[in-house]
């Protein structure tokens, strides 16, 4: 039994950081402080489980989310939670005084998956990403003590264009999954079947519907990015980052040309960095205007 658990803890590990390495954007910045980028870390594992438990967990999909959140809970109710991510995450709540919402509407949304598969309209979509995608944003600026509302309207259209760039990318994956998050009224609006989405390789209606949806992402990108302006010290960094990986998935998309049916097209890490400069010099220019 002792010899196990050491293994089935290390496993757990290695995989929530290969999760990591795969993502568009760094997590936590190698150039940002250790305990920030615990503190990162820790979030994102947390993020990254709810999602697997909505995605891939076997059994009761719904009632092991239910659960996960019941043990989320135990945090602020001054409990300790079972969960090993949860009792990672616990110490980085009280450090940065993180609220409970966020984390509960991470939740939410994958609970939502396990019933709503389509989404009937643009507008749609965005609702969901609300759940699925602003709360992330929300609880990283909190780690850094950010709250302007300026900044958490910036920081809400960046994380809903990393969302959209990352459903672009796993069209194909999504739909062997059963889902399609393409609004519906766009495949309508292109001529694009929903049969076309298990094709071995895109059509011309759906490459052409792929690029309105990546130049639609990359445009409401651009309206969150003058956040890294707003920032300063290592939330500025770390939030370029994040940034600089949506440009680079942008980058990604518009190269494989709408073939995202049999393999998702990576971010490549040169163009992050390149990205990454240029915010950084950019939003210093403002600043010193």
């Amino acid at each position: 039994m002792s010899s196990t658990r050491p293994h089935t803890a290390a496993t757990r590990e290695w995989a929530l950081r290969r999760r990591e390495r795969a993502e568009n954007f760094p997590v936590a910045l190698r150039l940002l402080p250790r305990d920030l980028r615990r503190d990162l870390q820790a979030v994102y594992d947390v993020a990254r489980v709810v999602d697997d438990l909505g995605d891939e967990a076997a059994g009761d999909r719904t009632a092991l989310l239910q659960g996960f959140s019941r043990d989320l809970g135990a945090i602020w109710e001054g409990a300790r939670p079972r969960h090993p991510v949860l009792q990672r995450l616990a110490p980085t709540v009280a450090r940065h005084g993180l609220d409970r919402v966020p984390f509960e509407r991470l939740v939410q949304a994958n609970l939502l998956d396990q019933q709503v598969t389509r989404y009937a309209t643009y507008a749609d979509l965005r609702g969901y990403c609300v759940l699925s995608a602003e709360p992330v944003g929300r609880i990283v600026l909190g780690v850094f003590g950010v709250s302007s509302p300026a900044a958490l309207e910036l920081s809400d259209r960046v994380c809903a264009a990393l969302q959209l760039v990352e459903h672009w990318q796993d069209v194909g994956e999504d739909h062997r999954a059963g889902r399609v998050y393409l609004p519906q009224e766009d495949l309508t609006a292109f001529g694009v079947g929903e049969a076309e989405l298990a094709a071995a390789a895109p059509s011309p209606a759906l490459r052409r519907l792929l690029a309105f949806e990546t130049g639609r992402a990359a445009e409401l990108l651009d309206s969150g990015a003058p956040l890294v302006g707003l920032l300063h010290g290592w939330a500025r960094l770390a939030v370029a980052g994040f940034v600089a990986g949506g440009y680079a998935a942008v980058d990604a998309l518009r190269r494989a040309d709408g073939d995202v049916l049999s393999s998702s097209p990576p971010a490549r890490r040169r163009d992050v960095f390149r990205h990454l400069v240029r915010l950084l010099v950019g939003s210093r220019g403002r600043r010193r205007r």
